[in-house]
Formats: structure tokens, sequence, C-alpha cells
């Protein structure tokens, strides 16, 4: 049996309207050092977007949210972020910011599969279905 390795997580949250502190997970971010994996898994859910805020611009809202998944795959066309170690991109993409697009506290586990771990999170925290 594989052994588990320390692992770290945060949820992608949209918040369509800073003022209020109303957001809606939109995905998760897995990074773990000893596995050498940094992955993110993003999910918008449009009718809960529109009901926080229904002028949203939903489409570029997604733009910026895939720009996270290549980023963590390291997609040259994600800019210089993109070439970081997967330590730094994790800790630059976590890194606390007011904007629509929000990162939660940096959570951390154990885990012998990070890719697994990465698919439930995304279900337990994001999918709506």
């Amino acid at each position: 049996m594989p052994v588990p390795n320390s692992f770290n997580y945060a949820t992608v949250r949209v918040v369509p309207r800073v003022d209020r502190d109303e957001f809606v997970n939109a995905g998760v971010i897995v990074y773990s050092s000893e596995q050498n994996f940094l992955g993110a898994r993003i999910e918008v859910n449009e009718a809960r977007l529109r009901a926080l805020w229904p002028a949203l611009d939903v489409s570029m809202v997604e733009r910026h949210l895939q720009a996270i998944c290549r980023i963590c795959v390291g997609d040259p066309a994600a800019g210089p972020i993109a070439r970081l170690s997967k330590k730094e991109r994790f800790y630059w993409l976590t890194a606390p910011r007011s904007a629509v697009i929000q990162i939660s506290p940096v959570r951390t586990g154990l885990s012998s599969d990070p890719e697994s771990l990465l698919n439930r999170l995304a279900r337990e925290l994001v999918a709506t279905a």
C-alpha cells in the first residue's frame, strides 16, 4: 500500500460582488511537494453566480479561472508565473487577494494519490450536480 504524503489544498471562490462577501466555490487547487504534484479542477456554475450578481461577466470569470489550470500545468501560454516551480506557483495562486476570484485559506492533509484527492475534493467542495 502506498505511503500517504502531505498535501496542501485551497478552494477557488468567485466573489461576484466583493463588497458583499458572498461567494460560490468554483474550483480546487492541490499541491504535494513530496509527490511533485500541482493540479486544479474548475467548475463554473453560471446559475449560482448570476443569482449573486445578474450582471456578472461569466465568460470573463471562466477565462480567468481556466488560467489557474494552465498555471498549474506550467503552460507557457499562461505567462511567466507558469514557469515558476510548482511550489512557487501554488503559493502565488493561493496568495490572498481582494478580487472577484479569491482563494480560501490553505488546508493540509495526507494522501497517497493526489490526483484522486483532487477529484474527490472537487466533487465534495465544488460540484453541484
